[in-house]
């Protein structure tokens, strides 16, 4: 699932696979940060790595699910989430590749 906002687009996981059931993690991508947040019954949990220091983007795709993984260049845990369909996977690293060329263009 997709939800486009002023704060960039969000991608949910589905509630189908490991780790996702309760509470399904949110991938939101805007200009300036990739953000993962992983709810949890009192609050939530955020990780981020700003748009300039993403290394990497890789996806691994099933039969249906795909889970992809987002490498920072500043050495911080890598941005990990399951449950993604392969076009939502897709979406996300070419957000992060159209936003980091705008970058690099101003």
């Amino acid at each position: 699932m997709t939800d486009t906002t002023p704060d960039g687009e969000t991608f949910v996981a589905s509630r189908w696979t490991k780790g996702n059931l309760l509470f399904p993690i949110r991938i939101v991508v805007n200009p300036l940060h990739v953000i993962k947040v992983k709810p949890r019954l009192f609050g939530n949990s955020e990780e981020s790595i700003a748009i300039p220091q993403v290394a990497s983007v890789q996806i691994s795709t099933g039969i249906i699910w795909s889970t992809i993984r987002i490498d920072s260049s500043g050495g911080t845990n890598p941005i990990t989430s399951r449950g993604h369909r392969k076009g939502d996977a897709q979406r996300i690293r070419d957000l992060i590749e159209s936003y980091q060329a705008a970058t690099r263009r101003t």
